[in-house]
């Protein structure tokens, strides 16, 4: 596993892709930026509104970008040896397709918790400029919680969307736009306490503390962020059968 695992990454080194990803967060970063700028005066940037840019920034990254762009990066590398036509190379070898596929969705959990701990750093970082005498360590091990949580759940919440790539016809693309609707979606299902709480992408702030919610809600919240990671698992194993079928 551990070479699987290190093949995976030196393939993503040569791909445009990670870049890509790093770009996502990084504009979201600034775009959240620039639109505190032009609503808060400078007193409230530098006074009164400790927290706003962390808050706002893992909300709709979340909403809006992330969760796309990690569903692009998974469905990528699960994808990546049929569409370049070495996986009949790699049957020479052989390899355990199974053990692979594990790898690549092990892989994409660990960049789905760095682009997020890559968003908190460059959020932490702005924050302390702004109010730096009024951040507690507290405070920031909560936000670090509520970020390392997010980038769980947006992995277990997309996990089903990257196992269905090899189903639509190798097209990891068009995973990126049915992650992006299925993410937009959780703005109109935050507004229902019973929605928010069992709808995959608004469950990921239910778990992460940003909602708060009863505990029986963080419960159920947790519960279908699992649901959605055990689908994942089915359809990657019914795949793996198909292939040997």
């Amino acid at each position: 596993m551990r070479i699987l695992l290190w093949a995976e990454f030196q393939k993503l080194r040569r791909s445009n892709i990670i870049l890509f990803t790093i770009f996502a967060a990084i504009l979201i970063a600034v775009i959240v930026f620039i639109c505190g700028l032009t609503t808060f005066s400078d007193d409230q940037l530098t006074a009164n509104t400790v927290g706003w840019y962390m808050t706002i920034t893992q909300v709709l990254a979340t909403i809006f970008v992330l969760p796309s762009v990690i569903a692009l990066l998974g469905s990528y590398m699960i994808c990546r040896e049929e569409q370049d036509d070495t996986i009949k190379s790699l049957r020479l070898i052989p390899i355990n397709e199974a053990r692979l596929t594990v790898a690549k969705m092990m892989v994409t959990f660990i960049f789905s918790v760095l682009v997020y701990l890559l968003l908190f750093m460059i959020t932490f970082s702005a924050e302390a400029i702004l109010h730096f005498s009024d951040l507690s360590f507290g405070m920031i091990l909560n936000f670090l919680k509520m970020y390392l949580l997010d980038g769980i759940g947006v992995f277990l919440a997309v996990a089903p969307i990257i196992a269905l790539a090899p189903y639509l016809k190798k097209s990891y693309w068009l995973s990126l736009v049915l992650a992006e609707i299925y993410s937009f979606a959780g703005m109109f299902m935050s507004m229902s306490n019973m929605l928010k709480t069992f709808y995959p992408i608004t469950a990921i702030f239910g778990v992460s503390g940003y909602y708060d919610t009863a505990t029986q809600d963080c419960i159920y919240s947790f519960i279908v962020l699992l649901a959605c990671g055990c689908l994942s698992v089915l359809l990657l194993n019914g795949l793996n059968h198909k292939k040997k079928g």
